[in-house]
């Protein structure tokens, strides 16, 4: 079984730092873990690395999707099962590196379905998971499968992105199939480090990296990509920053209006990360001044 590293947490806590480092360390190459960094064309909303950062460390599964594509969960284990094999065949270590938690589980455990995936269905999913948190969804499964909703924790998204999924797919209740599955299957081994601080600290993090986003120009990176086609209706242009900037352009809020709602709406996504993360009593948890222990875990499981 193939080791990989896998370097998680919230928005704005600094993953792409911290895994440049590891990646410097110890021989590694980076594959983002990030549903909205894998299009083109969307750099300054997506907080994609910079140049600069790119050249300490290879990555790969940035900036190569048409932001009219779909994309889901099962795709990406395809894609990065081939990065994978590629890395580390070169010698190299994997280092898994971003805060999409279904495209991580996914990875690690599979995607098991009773039914051939529905790729609109789940991409929508996992959209609405994005934008809206796992409660909501939740919500959904307790009007259309309430039995499946009782065994179901509200914050197991994976498990009630599935019974939606075979719900909206199928029509009927994966209740009443009686097939379960546990997700339990490993597929690599992992060391997972989750990064965290201060959640005020994350905060004010946040809200001054949106200030640098506006000022590198966010707002005309929206305008170009509309001009060149890329419609407000496309899922990745409803994606947060970029569904506030089409707010403000076309007259549904002024500029301070649409300022505010994207700091509160990434502050909020940040909360819904640590929410999801936290469920995984495998993550070792450590500040990003903490490199000499992360350094010193390393060593041990690769050992």
């Amino acid at each position: 079984m193939k080791r990989i590293i896998i370097i998680c947490g919230p928005t704005g806590i600094g993953k792409t730092t911290f895994a440049i480092s590891v990646a410097r360390r110890f021989n590694g190459e980076i594959i983002g873990a990030d549903s909205m960094q894998i299009y083109k064309h969307m750099n300054i909303g997506t907080a994609k690395p910079d140049p600069e950062e790119l050249k300490q460390a290879r990555h790969h599964l940035i900036s190569f999707l048409d932001p009219k594509d779909d994309f889901d969960a099962g795709l990406y284990v395809k894609a990065a099962d081939k990065s994978i094999e590629d890395i580390t065949t070169r010698g190299k270590i994997p280092i898994i590196t971003g805060g999409t938690g279904l495209y991580i589980r996914a990875l690690l455990h599979g995607l098991f379905r009773s039914e051939p995936i529905c790729e609109k269905t789940l991409s929508q999913l996992s959209r609405d998971l994005e934008e809206v948190g796992s409660l909501s969804l939740y919500q959904k499964l307790e009007k259309c499968d309430p039995k499946a909703a009782q065994k179901i924790h509200p914050n197991d998204s994976f498990r009630v992105i599935r019974a939606l999924e075979v719900y909206q797919t199928t029509g009927q209740r994966i209740s009443d199939r009686q097939k379960n599955h546990d997700f339990d299957d490993l597929r690599y081994h992992s060391l997972k480090i989750g990064l965290y601080m201060d959640r005020e600290k994350l905060y004010d993090r946040i809200n001054k990296r949106v200030d640098v986003m506006l000022n590198q120009g966010l707002l005309n990176e929206v305008t170009t990509l509309v001009e060149n086609g890329y419609s407000f209706d496309l899922k990745s242009m409803q994606s947060i920053g970029y569904k506030h900037m089409a707010m403000f352009m076309n007259n549904e809020v002024d500029w301070a209006d649409a300022v505010r709602l994207l700091k509160r709406d990434t502050r909020r996504y940040a909360k819904r990360q640590f929410t999801w993360f936290r469920k995984d009593k495998e993550i070792t948890w450590l500040m990003h001044s903490q490199f000499d222990l992360a350094e010193k875990l390393i060593k041990e499981f690769l050992t």
